[in-house]
């Protein structure tokens, strides 16, 4: 039985031009029609669900613009977990909302802070304005948050290496436990590569150099390089605690997950479904207690050895082999380990950190 759940909000005040994820923009007057859509479904997949979960986590979208009522609801109906996040915007993080969600069990938010700097957040169509960051970050530490996570973007037009340096430098001195950097993904056909498409060719020439002034920077900081994006404070700066993201670890690791709400997807015993993106198809199918239409995906095992490769070797732990080794290329094995990049002790695999900052190209060397 699975022990992680995510739940799907796709509500945002507008939608970013760069943003490919499944959203709804505006639409307050479905809210509450939308949580009960998702509590019917939550309850017809209950029994694959552990009685204790390990992880909940709500996205978007912006879970933190849903109609306060409706996430209230929410939030109350879900299962308590060791590990409650969940994903917001800055500019919907009000004092209230700050102690509201502390109230209802939340025990870790990721907030979308993106960019410090003024105009590269016009560039990405965002809301907030620096200071609503730093202000939304300290309702969420007045409210006893102990546990704050940013989100960072670099290879925004117009950004140069020295922004990004002031970005970290910025988030740094706010002290999160916990930072997700992502390099620019803009989808081919959308506005934003319309409008952006020269600038994007450019900035994904520096790519790399960003890349490596991320980790070079947040590892100095104190900040452990656990996940090819992702870096939380060190044990010895967190009072023993061990800051990485849960639930996204349960995801690298492998572990089976049940998602709920438009366009969630679930993994569970060597099968996977994606829910209808459809809102209005997603709602009526289950306010009349029918499961949603679903997209299914086969995952025979050659496909759940290469994914378990692939997402394990972006952590900095071993990833044992054992079961794996069909999905290995033995030749690229030997030449990548030569080229120190990969170490492998017959039981385990690691990328070495030259290998880490190649990432995904020595991963797709080594599969067969």
């Amino acid at each position: 039985m699975t022990r992680h759940l995510y739940v799907h909000l796709p509500f945002c005040a507008h939608r970013c031009g760069y943003c490919d994820f499944v959203t709804v923009v505006g639409r307050t007057g479905q809210h509450g029609a939308y949580v009960d859509a998702l509590l019917a479904e939550f309850e017809l997949e209950r029994e694959l669900l552990a009685p204790e979960l390990d992880t909940v986590f709500l996205g978007g979208g912006t879970p933190t613009f849903t109609e306060p009522a409706a996430l209230e609801r929410l939030l109350h109906a879900l299962p308590r977990a060791a590990e409650v996040t969940v994903e917001a915007n800055p500019e919907t993080v009000t004092q209230e909302r700050a102690r509201a969600l502390r109230r209802l069990g939340v025990n870790r938010v990721s907030l979308g802070v993106q960019s410090f700097r003024q105009r590269l957040l016009v560039v990405l169509d965002r809301v907030a304005q620096p200071d609503t960051v730093r202000r939304a970050f300290y309702h969420l530490r007045d409210a006893g948050f102990d546990n704050i996570s940013f989100d960072l973007i670099y290879g925004i037009p117009g950004q140069s290496a020295a922004d990004l340096e002031g970005d970290l430098g910025d988030a740094l001195d706010l002290e999160p436990e916990h930072l997700s950097c992502y390099e620019l993904e803009a989808k081919p056909g959308t506005r934003f590569t319309h409008a952006h498409g020269e600038e994007l060719a450019r900035q994904a020439d520096a790519m790399e150099t960003y890349f490596e002034l991320v980790v070079e920077r947040l590892v100095a900081a104190g900040y452990r390089w656990y996940e090819t994006a992702n870096f939380c404070l060190t044990p010895d700066l967190a009072d023993g605690r061990d800051l990485r993201a849960r639930h996204n670890l349960a995801y690298w690791l492998g572990r089976d997950y049940l998602g709920v709400g438009i366009g969630a997807v679930s993994t569970i015993e060597s099968r996977r479904w994606r829910n209808t993106p459809r809102l209005q198809r997603y709602v009526t199918a289950l306010l009349a207690g029918r499961r949603p239409e679903r997209e299914l995906e086969p995952l025979p095992l050659e496909v759940q050895r290469r994914e378990r490769v692939m997402l394990g070797l972006r952590l900095d732990e071993p990833l044992a082999v054992d079961g794996l080794t069909e999905a290995l290329d033995g030749a690229a094995l030997e030449r990548l380990e030569r080229l120190g990049l990969v170490r492998n002790s017959g039981e385990t695999l690691t990328l070495t950190a030259r290998g880490r900052m190649l990432g995904g190209g020595v991963t797709a060397d080594l599969l067969a």
